[in-house]
């Protein structure tokens, strides 16, 4: 019996924490390089980069909400104001205070596809996003 609950909670894990169907996490780094390294660190691609107050992609993986906040980046503080969701109405209509850009409702899953990729930092420094490189 505990075996058969231990195998069903895995199969849960892995349905809860698999992308959409026919994410792509090379396509999703792309998009990371191109548009969130403007303003964080995306792995090894820009590791002194980004804004000083704004954390690594791989750094916010260390909350226990990383998956909620990943999957719904798009509609969070501040990047309602500039990423514009095609078929998707915007959640604001302030104006951009960054340049504003348009990603597909699939770039959000193949974005997400790649988050998942990427290692969780040890210690407590954001300084080197991918310890042990």
């Amino acid at each position: 019996m505990i075996r058969r609950a231990a195998a069903l909670a895995a199969v849960l894990l892995l349905a809860a924490v698999r992308p959409a169907a026919g994410a792509d996490a090379a396509k999703g780094r792309a998009l990371a390089e191109k548009h969130c390294s403007r303003c964080h660190v995306v792995g090894d691609f820009n590791p002194h980069g980004g804004i000083g107050s704004t954390p690594s992609l791989q750094w916010i993986k260390k909350l226990p909400d990383w998956r909620d906040r990943f999957q719904t980046f798009y509609v969070r503080r501040p990047h309602l104001a500039f990423v514009k969701v095609r078929g998707l109405e915007p959640p604001t209509k302030l104006p951009p205070y960054a340049t504003p850009f348009e990603i597909e409702p699939s770039d959000a899953d193949d974005i997400f596809a790649f988050i998942k990729t990427l290692p969780v930092p040890t210690g407590n420094s954001d300084i080197t996003p991918i310890e042990g490189r």
